[in-house]
This record gives C-alpha cells, sequence and structure tokens, in this order.
C-alpha cells in the first residue's frame, strides 16, 4: 500500500533555542520563554501536513544538575504556553545523558530519527532536522533528512556560514523556517 504524502513528512525538532529560548540546563518550568511565533510556527506546520517530534539533548539530566521529572514539567509548561491541542508532538525524544556517558539517542546520533521514520512510515526525502547547533544537525545528517538552522539559539548566522555545510537551509528563527515551507 502506498503512503499517503500527506502523513510522509515530519520536522525533528529541538527544543532549547529552537522553539524555547535556550537557557542552559533549564530546570524550572517557570523558566520556559517561547520563542516569538513558535505556536503559530507548529500551528501552520501541522496544517501543512507535516508531523511533529521533539528532539532533544537533555546532558543536565546525565550530569546531576537536575531530573527527569523536571524536564518532562518543562516540557508540559512549554505545551501549556502553546496552547495548540494535545499532544502537540507525536513523539517526544529525550536524551538525558551527559556527552561523555554512553547514549543511543544523544544527538548527534540518528538512531531516534530512523526508528521514527520507520515506525510511521515517513518519507526521509519529506523530513527535516530543524535545530541551533551543530549537534542538532548532524543527527539529521546522519539519518539522511533535509537540515535546517535557525539563529535563535547557540550559533548565530556568520557563524553558521562559516561551517562547511553546503545542505544547510539557514533562517532567522523557526517561524521563518515554516514560513517557507510548502
Amino acid at each position: 500500500m502506498p503512503i499517503a504524502p500527506h502523513h510522509s513528512r515530519a520536522l525533528f525538532l529541538d527544543r532549547d533555542g529552537t522553539l524555547i529560548v535556550d537557557k542552559d540546563y533549564l530546570a524550572d518550568p517557570a523558566g520556559v520563554e517561547l520563542i516569538p511565533g513558535a505556536a503559530d510556527a507548529l500551528r501552520r506546520a501541522r496544517a501543512l501536513g507535516y508531523r511533529l517530534f521533539l528532539f532533544t539533548n537533555q546532558s543536565g539530566i546525565g550530569r546531576g544538575y537536575h531530573t527527569i521529572e523536571d524536564t518532562h514539567r518543562c516540557h508540559a509548561r512549554m505545551e501549556e504556553l502553546l496552547a495548540l491541542p494535545a499532544p502537540v508532538f507525536d513523539g517526544i525524544c529525550i536524551a538525558p545523558e551527559a556527552p561523555d556517558q554512553p547514549s543511543r539517542y544523544r544527538k548527534p546520533s540518528p538512531a531516534f530519527i530512523h526508528e521514527t521514520i520507520a515506525a510511521h512510515r515517513l518519507d526521509p526525502a519529506q523530513c527535516w532536522m530543524v535545530g541551533d547547533r551543530e549537534s542538532d544537525l548532524a543527527a539529521g545528517r546522519n539519518a539522511g533528512i533535509r537540515l535546517a538552522a535557525v539563529c535563535t539559539g547557540k550559533l548565530n548566522a556568520a557563524a553558521w556560514q562559516s561551517l562547511p555545510l553546503p545542505d544547510l537551509h539557514l533562517y532567522p528563527d523557526f517561524p521563518a523556517f515554516v514560513a517557507a515551507l510548502t
């Protein structure tokens, strides 16, 4: 049976610096602050037929700075602020390990993207990894999907343009990326 094109595309979205303001090791839901326009952009992406998957490294858990429960509370607050119909995301992957700890899913690993594409019968050519760090885009490249960088987190436009990433699509923010989608 062929895959319906409307349901075969997806956005794999980094959290900090992409959808919410990056506050290192965010553990308090009161600190969650949306990137301006994120809610409308997610709504538009859904209307265009994109499935939404949150993919976030949370090394603060592995470092002992906060707990997985703190991260879940921050996600709940983010979803509350987004004020979109639940569930906002078709799937969420939290990689709680610190960089020096063994991990299956920590970006730049493509494992979550590969598993999600297979489980949801997505077309990799119609999937994007959207993020604000090199590790985000490395996960997307390692998975063979399209790459979009935003300048609302760790790297600005000049930093992104200095990297050897010929397949990179650069946007000032997540809403600008979604505005360019068809």
